[in-house]
């Protein structure tokens, strides 16, 4: 039955007009984002603290910078602590930190950083030379450990008097303003024995530092609340608090930044990066960046539980032959990187010190399945049974390939491969791990032994401005502690040792270039891309971000955290009164469409439920 007209209907038709624009008004209001200028997040009441909310896709694993091995909690400790320089914005160039001068002997052996005055610690004690003598030592005296890579050549650190630093090294030093090492306070650490320091301290919020930022409070899984230094002597933040909070999805990072609850990411979903580009508010890059992502190979030539198949060159080379690098970063990056060749980026360094390595055209991998078959059969892997995988020593040849549960990027890649790699006769077994078990896997120990227990892992680096990290990570002293390959080639040693000896640009950029050849040449891991970072931050409330290096780096650095302050109250609220009126308008509108609607049906009957 279809129901009469009702006489009033008119009359309640504009009832519902008035109040649903009331209504619309209010929701504007109520979905202003978090971090407009009308919330003290930033910009609000005087008394409100400024903060700062960014998002990341990774967690933290240790506070303690011997123990700690992710991006998240290295950025915390360079907040947290200094370091003898800091690092131009622009150009990436070492500038004063607490070392306010430094001069080098004419031999270049002898050098002596001289401290600056009024330096504190965050918990009010003086920052002497005494302190980083005594950071110096600790990783001089105690390698291999993470900053070993940073006393190379290094003899002797002393400290004359307080502010005073001499540093004796064996050979003259190319690197030696490219130290990052971070300087800790000896009336904390100087307590502990130094097994504690290297493998048990947690160093637990609140750290003592001397950097612009402190942090004191850590949620594993939520977040880690880092509070400004106001007497800190390059100059206080701005911002009173930053809150970093984990994620474990991609999206649900992507719609917090929308809805204002965080201000910066640099993990944007690539399917979402490109909604951001050129939108009021906000600002998207495409951040290039000092990484290389790679499949990590089990080459330990120790006790090791990988297969051994993989020590063999030949048998890593096919396997580098089997993967399209290019369907990699079109697929798994949608488009957003470049294909790798070699472990240092191809553009991250610019003019005549561009220290990358790109592989003549007669030696340079492509895809090519058909040759790394050709490779493998004469090798000696051969399907002798013709079940479809090749054996070793008579047995199917199985391998297990790890991805990071954290890169997203990681779930197409592993199953591209798995397909690339049973398509030239090698059983795959496939899982994403949590970083935990990553660690336990590289890192396995049975009776206080190194025993490897993975075989190929979907993994990345990152460095610092100069290309010495990256080498290092494949030297033989780095086993056990960055060289997660266990890879260990002598001459590739030598030359690592020799670099960092040679002070003449040019001579160390063609020594740094022929260590990439080597490293190609041996296949301990199959560099595939470098992605670049999707970096998306607010600039409608803030203002300061700086680019590092100049034009395409990413922002959220040194010296973005201490000049980034929330833009005026008017400034703020100009891109969000925009917004709130064109949510206003639209909700009037589709309320009138829907009161005009009410009217016409009680002039006539309604049509049809099924139109």
């Amino acid at each position: 039955m279809r129901p009469r007209s009702h006489p009033a209907a008119p009359r309640v038709a504009w009832a519902i007009l008035v109040a649903a624009v009331a209504v619309a008004f209010g929701a504007a209001l109520v979905f202003t984002p978090a971090s407009s200028a009308t919330d003290a997040t930033p910009g609000g009441a005087a008394e409100e603290p400024v903060v700062l909310h960014t998002g990341w896709i990774e967690d933290g694993d240790s506070l303690n910078p011997f123990l700690g091995y992710t991006g998240v909690s290295y950025h915390i400790f360079f907040l947290n602590y200094d370091r003898l320089v800091r690092y131009d914005a622009d150009t990436m160039e070492p500038v004063p930190g607490i070392a306010e001068s430094w001069d080098v002997s004419d031999d270049g052996k002898t050098w002596t950083f001289h401290i600056r005055e009024g330096v504190k610690w965050q918990d009010g004690e003086d920052l002497t030379a005494r302190d980083v003598a005594f950071t110096y030592n600790l990783v001089l005296k105690n390698a291999p450990n993470a900053f070993s890579l940073y006393t190379t050549h290094i003899e002797s650190v002393t400290a004359p008097d307080d502010h005073t630093v001499v540093m004796k090294c064996s050979e003259p030093r190319g690197t030696m303003l490219q130290m990052w090492t971070p300087i800790l306070p000896e009336h904390i650490w100087g307590k502990l024995s130094v097994d504690d320091i290297l493998n048990k301290y947690a160093n637990e919020p609140p750290i003592i530092g001397s950097g612009p930022l402190q942090c004191v409070e850590w949620k594993k899984g939520s977040h880690f609340r880092l509070v400004a230094n106001k007497d800190y002597w390059g100059g206080a933040p701005k911002v009173d608090e930053t809150i970093l909070h984990i994620y474990t999805n991609p999206d649900t990072l992507s719609a917090d930044l929308e809805l204002g609850v965080i201000d910066w990411t640099r993990d944007m979903p690539p399917s979402q990066f490109a909604k951001y580009e050129g939108r009021d508010g906000f600002a998207a890059v495409k951040v290039v960046r000092d990484r290389f992502d790679m499949l990590s190979i089990n080459c330990y030539e120790g006790r090791s539980l990988g297969h051994p198949a993989l020590l063999d060159p030949k048998f890593r080379t096919a396997l580098a032959w089997a993967v399209d690098a290019e369907k990699i970063v079109d697929i798994a990056y949608m488009g957003f990187g470049d294909v790798a060749t070699s472990l240092l980026p191809s553009s991250f360094w610019k003019g005549p010190l561009d220290y990358h390595w790109e592989p003549p055209a007669d030696v340079k991998r492509t895809f090519d399945p058909e040759k790394a078959r050709q490779i493998l059969d004469e090798a000696g892997y051969k399907d002798t049974d013709g079940d479809g995988i090749r054996e070793y020593k008579g047995k199917p040849i199985t391998l297990r390939l790890w991805g990071d549960a954290e890169i997203p990027a990681n779930s197409p890649t592993g199953k591209l491969m798995v397909g690339w790699f049973q398509d030239i006769g090698l059983k795959i077994k496939y899982t994403t791990q949590d970083y935990g078990r990553i660690i336990d896997g590289v890192f396995n120990y049975v009776d206080d032994e190194l025993v490897p227990d993975y075989d190929l892992l979907l993994t990345y680096w990152g460095g610092d401005y100069d290309p010495g990290l990256h080498l290092s990570l494949f030297t033989s002293g780095q086993i056990d502690m960055w060289n997660e390959t266990g890879w260990s080639d002598p001459e590739y040693d030598r030359l690592y040792q020799q670099q960092e000896a040679t002070v003449d640009p040019q001579e160390r950029l063609e020594i740094v270039r022929h260590m990439q050849e080597i490293w190609y040449e041996n296949v301990p891991a199959v560099a595939f891309a470098y992605a670049r970072g999707l970096e998306v931050y607010n600039t409608r409330d803030w203002d300061g971000w700086i680019n590092m290096p100049a034009g395409n780096g990413g922002v959220l650095n040194y010296w973005t955290y201490l000049g980034l302050q929330p833009k005026t109250a008017a400034e703020a609220s100009s891109g969000a009164s925009t917004g709130i009126i064109v949510a206003v308008v639209a909700a009037v509108a589709v309320v009138v469409v829907i009161a005009v609607v009410l009217a016409r049906r009680g002039s006539r009957r309604r049509r049809a439920v099924e139109d």
